[in-house]
């Protein structure tokens, strides 16, 4: 039976990698063609104010080339910040990553303890960053199997967004140009993975990082990129969906209403979309038995209670008081946050179709290829030229949760809406899933 199921798996990779996924359309041609729209429209980019410059990365961009200086956070980072939208039957919120390291050790992969817990995040990740540390993992103290409290993490304030024992991390990359890139990343304590068909979680971990990137020229964003396990999505800035909502300065709310873009943050994996309802990740086959969740739940604010660091490809540098006192050597720590996968012996590890119900802990800030000039964290490993494309509408959430307005469509999808028989219709998204009939779907209507 394993040999059928890993054959089926094989057949539909060969399928999906050799028919059906090309991007055709590289991140710099997609700009490209974003910014000469722009400037045919009359609008405030225009190609001699743009002039080819494109994003560098931070260790080659230039004094005279930087728009910002070394932990300087400009005012228009916070007033585009991301609003997040958290599920509305989340167990595992947000939390501090100072509160969280005190529950830990530190060990290596042969279990050895190299730092006692419990850790202090100013002192104890001192000496641990580089290459060096890329086989360790923070080690819980207790039964994490157990849901102690500090697995949970904490809500936010209704009338505000604000977490108050949440903050965000945020760090502002000068690429360069009057290009800044705002990565805002979001800690959750617990990542609880999928079900596939009732069954699971599949895929558990302790400690979860997420982040959005605002990518900004000349003080105004362009685009916005949100993770989703290891990958993402990326959209034209102006195409996600805006709520009015306060500013914020220094911590505090002013009269000032501004418009924000709006993220949705999935039920247990946190991963980010631009749209609620039900999104696929993995290979979605017929029935999509690997989702995500999203709906219009808490509506947490993370410019209202944040670290913040600038990095310039080699060095974290503070933004005020509160960030010196907890020191730059968490974020220089390369190794995992969180526990290492459960040995297959352990009374709490289970496995199905390639599934563990707990695997290793995640990679810190530092790891997400914040240096990178395309929009991606990564590019797509099943496309040829690992193409990161940009859309320009908001791909829908399917399910009975999803929203039809005129801000989403399918992309892709809304050429087989009338395909009968049903199997049928199943059959060709399949085999189109993200392919080469998708990259020419979305670059003609999305």
């Amino acid at each position: 039976m394993i040999q059928v199921v890993r054959a089926t798996l094989q057949v539909l990779v060969v399928l999906q990698v050799c028919l059906c996924n090309i991007s055709l359309f590289p991140l710099a041609e997609d700009m490209e063609k974003d910014f000469q729209a722009k400037a045919e429209a009359g609008e405030w980019v225009d190609l001699h104010v743009f002039d080819g410059q494109w994003p560098k990365r931070p260790e080659h961009v230039t004094k005279k080339e930087r728009t910002i200086a070394d932990g300087e956070i400009p005012q228009y980072v916070l007033d585009h910040c991301p609003l997040v939208h958290l599920y509305s039957e989340e167990i595992y919120m947000p939390s501090d990553v100072k509160e969280f390291v005190q529950h830990f050790r530190i060990e290596d992969k042969r279990g050895n303890e190299v730092r006692r817990g419990p850790l202090d995040i100013a002192t104890s990740f001192a000496g641990l960053g580089g290459d060096d540390s890329s086989d360790l993992y923070l080690t819980s103290l207790e039964d994490f199997g157990k849901n102690p409290s500090w697995l949970l993490g904490y809500g936010p304030d209704y009338g505000t967004g604000r977490i108050s024992n949440g903050p965000s991390v945020l760090i502002v990359v000068d690429k360069g140009n009057g290009w800044v890139d705002a990565f805002w990343f979001y800690f959750y304590p617990f990542n609880l993975g999928p079900f596939i068909m009732g069954a699971g979680p599949w895929g558990n971990h302790v400690g979860d990082w997420e982040h959005s990137l605002v990518r900004f020229l000349h003080g105004k964003p362009q685009y916005l990129w949100m993770s989703a396990h290891g990958g993402g999505s990326g959209y034209v800035y102006d195409a996600v969906e805006k709520k009015d909502h306060w500013r914020v300065v220094g911590g505090e709310l002013q009269r000032t209403v501004l418009k924000r873009p709006l993220i949705f943050s999935s039920r247990g994996t946190h991963a980010n979309y631009a749209s609620i309802g039900q999104h696929a990740h993995d290979v979605p086959f017929f029935f999509s038995p690997l989702s995500d969740f999203t709906d219009r739940g808490p509506l947490w604010d993370p410019s209202m209670n944040f670290y913040a660091y600038t990095f310039d490809g080699e060095t974290v540098t503070p933004f005020s008081q509160r960030e010196r006192e907890l020191g730059t050597d968490w974020l220089y720590y390369n190794g995992r946050w969180g526990d290492k996968q459960l040995i297959w012996s352990d009374k709490r590890q289970h496995w199905c179709l390639l599934q563990w119900t707990y695997i290793d802990g995640p990679y810190g800030p530092l790891k997400k290829n914040l240096q990178r000039t395309g929009l991606c964290q990564r590019g797509s490993w099943w496309t040829f030229q690992q193409g990161c494309p940009i859309r320009r509408m908001i791909k829908r959430g399917q399910g009975l949760d999803a929203e039809r307005n005129d801000l989403v469509g399918d992309n892709c999808g809304i050429a087989l809406y009338k395909i009968r028989p049903k199997w049928l219709r199943a059959l060709l998204r399949l085999i189109t899933w993200q392919g080469l009939f998708c990259t020419f779907m979305d670059y003609f209507t999305g």
